[in-house]
């Protein structure tokens, strides 16, 4: 059998821990299935995959052989893309990923212009405020806010954010502005769970300082709206504010006492040629983002 086909069929039943789904999934056989996954095993002479009659799970060296077989089938679409003509009008599927907040205020208007330009492409995004593992989780492209760890993603940077405190005016003319962040132990504090997941809020000049929140939420826009109410100081990132702050709804406070800014990067999987469906919203998200004031 063709050894990229067995590649493929072995990625497919990987993926859905299943023979019969990965069967389901490439439109063929289980039988046709299984014996592709033999022949596999027995060209490399090692076993890809644990079998039982509850679950499909790859081995060691199946988990590794995973990794380049998704490499490999990801570089050969891009290069039959390249032949077919490198200016040709992208179109198939493109997956994105991007934390919730930013996706909604940033990432969606790039994705609905890169729709309206390109007919044949389709779009799914999917937002979450945690890391994601492009590869592993199959995305083609991500944005990420914070610094980078080595990998053999490609990254453009695009911009940066503050970590920021922040109160409603409300707040402080009933209470007082601190003027130092050792101050915030004497305030009511409201923790957003995605931007200060620990109590230990780290400032500049090695300052850290234990708070003791009086609510913690698991949202963003929680924590902005129960801080316009005048529930407390909260620590977010500069975008998620920024309306807010324009509209005088939300002060910030001890700047000076800031971290570093996170840097905001637009990452992409690498290969020896270039995705034209990636290439062409990866150029037109870039963009958007480094037009973005609140960004830089």
């Amino acid at each position: 059998m063709d050894r990229l086909h067995l590649m493929t069929v072995f990625v497919a039943v990987a993926e859905e821990e299943s023979f019969a789904g990965g069967a389901r999934r490439l439109g063929m056989s289980p039988p046709a299935v299984t014996r592709a996954i033999s022949a596999l095993e027995d060209r490399l002479g090692v076993k890809l995959l644990n079998r039982t009659t509850r679950y499909v799970r790859v081995t060691d060296a199946g988990s590794r052989y995973l990794d380049d077989c998704r490499r490999i089938i990801q570089e050969t679409d891009e290069a039959d893309e390249a032949a077919a003509g490198i200016n040709a009008e992208p179109r198939g599927h493109l997956a994105v990923t991007a934390p919730v907040l930013f996706g909604k205020l940033y990432v969606i208007p790039g994705i609905v212009e890169y729709l309206q330009r390109y007919p044949d492409m389709e779009v799914s995004a999917v937002f979450l405020d945690r890391v994601v593992n492009l590869l592993e989780e199959g995305f083609d492209v991500g944005i990420r806010i914070g610094e980078l760890p080595d990998s053999s993603m490609r990254a453009i940077r695009v911009g940066h954010v503050r970590r920021v405190l922040c109160a409603s005016p409300n707040y402080l003319a009933e209470n007082w502005a601190p003027l130092h962040p050792a101050e915030l132990i004497n305030h009511k504090i409201v923790s957003a769970l995605g931007v200060s997941p620990v109590v230990d809020w780290k400032f500049a000049q090695d300052i850290s300082v234990r708070v003791k929140p009086r609510l913690t939420v698991t949202s963003n826009d929680a924590a902005i709206e129960a801080v316009i109410s005048g529930m407390g100081i909260t620590r977010l990132l500069s975008y998620q504010i920024e309306s807010h702050r324009a509209a005088g709804q939300i002060q910030t406070l001890l700047t000076e006492f800031e971290p570093p800014p996170l840097p905001i990067h637009v990452i992409h999987r690498e290969g020896r040629y270039a995705s034209g469906k990636v290439r062409s919203f990866v150029d037109l998200i870039v963009l958007r983002l480094r037009a973005e004031q609140a960004l830089n």
